[in-house]
């Protein structure tokens, strides 16, 4: 995936300066690395590295968090094991309902 980085119109900042501009409150410098080399709920921060040193923007930390947010949002759990106790209470309304159904 290409990133989606325009350094003409965006503001750009060291990474090391980024924490300070995620919306939720400053994480910690090794938690924004990780946002942009591993990523977290499918998205990874962009950045670029210019002169030996890794860059990202304002911009690239609002999309980054509106990925994260759109993809948590839609998670869906998983859905936990039915008790014996709930499994033969839906054999016994569906024999029912097959008995009524004259099936």
């Amino acid at each position: 995936m290409q990133n989606a980085i325009d350094l003409t119109s965006e503001t750009v900042i060291p990474i090391s300066q980024a924490p300070k501009y995620y919306p939720y409150g400053r994480p910690n410098l090794s938690t924004v690395y990780r946002h942009f080399r591993s990523g977290c709920r499918g998205a990874r921060l962009e950045s670029f590295v210019a002169g030996g040193r890794r860059f990202t923007t304002v911009e690239a930390i609002g999309r980054f968090v509106e990925r994260t947010t759109a993809n948590s949002a839609g998670a869906t759990l998983q859905p936990s094991r039915a008790t014996s106790r709930q499994r033969e209470a839906e054999i016994r309304k569906a024999e029912r309902e097959w008995t009524e159904a004259g099936l």
